[in-house]
């Protein structure tokens, strides 16, 4: 894998304002702050993507985010906080190292933060989700 920005600020050669590091994982303010208190979390062993990424690692990741969601909680008591993770170019991600955005949400505030939700439960019946879980299904080892 190439050298990210992201490896770059884990060796030190960028800077970065940090919120939390360990042997696997490293937590820094994201420098757009969408909202105060916007946090990327990513780990150490680089991967680009979810797909690329070991077991092991999603092991410290998954033991990393609710600590950092929480000092984040504490320091500034948002009414709510989104967890982010995006794997691909179509799927906006821009940094091709596996990272988790933990954007606080505060009720009263215009935020930079948004997206658009919509399901089509009416449009597919239970026939045609038991065939869509019967695919994925197919895949597990």
């Amino acid at each position: 894998m190439s050298e990210t920005i992201f490896s770059k600020i884990i060796t030190g050669e960028i800077p970065s304002f940090k919120i939390y590091e360990n042997d696997y994982v490293y937590a820094f303010l994201d420098i757009s702050q969408v909202t105060k208190g916007h946090t990327l979390l990513i780990p150490k062993k680089a991967s680009a993507n979810i797909f690329e990424t070991d077991e092991e690692t999603m092991k410290h990741i998954g033991v990393a985010l609710p600590k950092v969601a929480n000092a984040i909680k504490k320091a500034f008591n948002p009414d709510g906080l989104n967890i982010i993770q995006n794997n691909g170019e179509f799927a906006d991600q821009s940094v091709f190292h596996l990272h988790f955005h933990l954007i606080p949400r505060y009720e009263n505030d215009i935020d930079g933060f948004g997206y658009k939700w919509e399901t089509h439960e009416d449009e597919l019946n239970d026939d045609a989700k038991k065939e869509i879980a019967a695919q994925i299904q197919a895949h597990f080892e």
